[in-house]
Formats: structure tokens, sequence, C-alpha cells
């Protein structure tokens, strides 16, 4: 599906099926240097069985134009800004890294227009290591093969994948590798220099989930400690086993998560 905001194309991933507002919505949001079809599975699914799915490609990336957001906050007003050329009243959210922080914002800025929120590879703040901006800067296919590294558990190394013919490390790694030059370090910055996580949690309105992989290097499970404690009513689970790429390692369980907390 092709839509406009802020005077550009956006591509959004529907699941397969015809975007029908009227139906409950679920609008997912990718991570740094990704784009819709980390959420393939999962938005076919809810497509599947009565929801109007939204799976946007960020602004500068995949295939949508525009150039990248520099910040968290303007990621989170942009996704605003799509639901309204949708005609999207009201939706759940579900983030993953980057994506989970927009994600956070979007719903304590405007709690009118988010039904819950799942956040899944989460860490907030998401502090990134200067080693890594260092070769985002100046060398990105390191970069990329750093977070290739610390984006899978040891299963997910060896080649271990719940779908028949899938290598999870070349897939996300050539998913990485289609993103424009610069688009990886200005996703990086925005996820280090966003601090307003914590306090922002403390307003939110809505049913909240965190969804943890126990093997997750990028955002390891104590590092939502505090956002947990900061939430009220939230729901945190942590799936065995599993890295930061939970989505592709465990498909199925975020699926049964996901259908569970969203109802």
């Amino acid at each position: 599906m092709e839509i406009a905001v802020a005077g550009h194309s956006v591509y959004a991933y529907t699941g397969g099926k015809t975007f029908d507002p009227s139906l409950p919505a679920v609008v997912f949001i990718h991570g740094a240097a990704l784009d819709h079809s980390c959420w393939n599975l999962q938005a076919r699914w809810f497509a599947h069985h009565g929801w109007a799915v939204l799976a946007p490609d960020l602004p500068g990336h995949g295939r949508s134009g525009g150039q990248p957001a520099a910040s968290v906050a303007a990621i989170a007003a942009w996704l605003v800004a799509l639901m309204d050329a949708a005609g999207i009243a009201r939706a759940a959210l579900v983030g993953h890294s980057m994506g989970s922080l927009a994600v956070l914002e979007a719903a304590a800025g405007y709690p009118e227009r988010v039904s819950r929120i799942a956040l899944l590879g989460n860490a907030t703040p998401m502090p990134v290591s200067e080693a890594l901006l260092a070769a985002a800067r100046d060398d990105e296919p390191r970069a990329l093969r750093m977070i290739n590294a610390w984006s899978h558990s040891a299963r997910g190394q060896t080649g271990a994948s719940a779908v028949p013919g899938l290598w999870l490390l070349g897939m996300n790694l050539r998913l990485m590798e289609r993103a424009n030059p610069g688009v990886l370090l200005t996703d990086l910055a925005a996820c280090n220099a966003y601090r307003d996580g914590l306090e922002q949690a403390a307003k939110l309105a809505c049913p909240a989930l965190i969804l943890c992989g126990g093997s997750d290097q990028m955002a390891p499970p104590k590092a939502t400690l505090a956002l947990a404690a900061a939430i009220p009513g939230v729901r945190r689970m942590i799936l065995a086993g599993t890295g930061h790429a939970l989505m592709a390692e465990q498909p199925d369980a975020v699926i049964d998560v996901l259908r569970d907390f969203l109802g």
C-alpha cells in the first residue's frame, strides 16, 4: 500500500489484505536500518484474523521517501501523521528496538490515539556504544556485522530457524545492507540521544507489554526493569533462548504473545 504522509510517499505492508480502517487497527514499527519486512509473519497473521494492519517503512527506509527522522520524538509525530493519512482514529502500536521507543513516545504524547502498546527488544534508555557509533559513521559494513552478530542468540548463530530454508544471519544482514548510506548512523544516534523514556512511561494511560529476548545482547532483559517499574500495570515477558531479532527467531511465539495481549 502506498500512502502520502507529510508530502512523501510511504510504503506500508498490509499483511496481504486490503486495508480497511473500519477494523481494529494495529501498526507495526521496525527498528534501526530495517524496514516493514521484519514484521511479515506477524503482520500477515493479524491481517488474516480480523485486523487492519499497517507495517510501514519509516521515512528514508525501504520503499518510503523522505529523510530518516533525526529523533525518536520526530518518529512518534510521523507515526500519528501516518494514522491520520490512513484514516485510523485509534490503534494498537507494536514497536521493535528503535521502533519501541517511538511507540512509547507516541502513546505518552498522543494518548487518545493509542489503545495499547507492545514494546519488543526495548531498552530504556537505549545507549549505543561509542564503538558502534564510530563504525556506523566510518565503516558501515563493519557496523552491520557487529549488529548482526549481537542480534541473534547462540542457536540463531548456528543456523536454527523456525522457517525452513531461512538463513537468519544472512537475511538480517542483507536487509540492513539495503538501507541508504547514513540511515544506520541517523537511527543509532536517535536511539542514543533519547532520554525521555522513563518520564514518558509514567504518563501511559493504556495497557502495555514489554517482550524481551532472553539472550538479547543489544537490549538485555535487565535493561527493561526500570521501564517496567515506571509503567502502571505493565505486562513483562521473556522469550528464553531468543536474541534481539526475536520476530525472526521465534515468529510463532511472538504471534502468540501479541495475540493474547492485543485480544
